[in-house]
C-alpha cells in the first residue's frame, strides 16, 4: 500500500502532508515553492510511489471560487495528466489555515514559530489530508 500525500496549494508556497505506509496518520511533510513542485513530486513518487493525491480546493464561505481556485483547478488537471495512474482527490480546504494557528497554539508553539508562514502550510496540508482520511 503505498502513501498518500497531500497538497495545501499557495501561488508562493505549497504545503506537503503525507500519510503512513498503512495511510492512518496523516504528518507534515514539506513545503516547497510553487514552480518546484511537480518536480518534487516526480522524484517522491520515484522513492516512494504514491496511492494518491489529494487537493486542497480553496472555496469562500458560500462555497464560491476564490481567486486562487482557478490555479488549483490548473494544477489538479496538471497532477492527473503527469500522474495518469495515481488518483488525485479534490477536498474542501476552508479553515484550515484557522486550524493549523489553533493547532500550533495547542501543541505550545511560541509566536515566532506561529509567524512561519511554510509552518502554517505544512499543518493545513495535514489538516486536508486527515479530514481526507477520516471521509473516506
Amino acid at each position: 500500500m503505498g502513501r498518500i500525500l497531500a497538497i495545501d496549494y499557495g501561488h508562493k508556497r505549497v504545503g506537503l502532508a503525507v500519510t503512513d505506509p498503512s495511510q492512518l496518520i496523516a504528518s507534515p511533510l514539506d513545503t516547497v515553492h510553487s514552480k518546484d513542485l511537480l518536480a518534487y513530486l516526480k522524484a517522491y513518487h520515484q522513492r516512494d510511489p504514491l496511492a494518491a493525491l489529494v487537493v486542497g480546493m480553496p472555496r469562500t464561505l458560500l462555497n464560491e471560487a476564490t481567486d486562487a481556485t482557478s490555479a488549483v483547478v490548473g494544477l489538479v488537471r496538471q497532477l492527473r495528466r503527469e500522474f495518469p495512474a495515481v488518483p488525485v482527490h479534490e477536498v474542501d480546504e476552508r479553515f484550515t489555515s484557522r486550524m493549523a494557528h489553533a493547532t500550533m497554539l495547542a501543541g505550545g508553539l511560541g509566536k515566532k514559530a506561529r509567524r512561519d508562514k511554510a509552518t502554517v502550510d505544512r499543518i493545513s496540508a495535514a489538516i486536508i489530508l486527515q479530514s481526507f482520511l477520516e471521509s473516506r
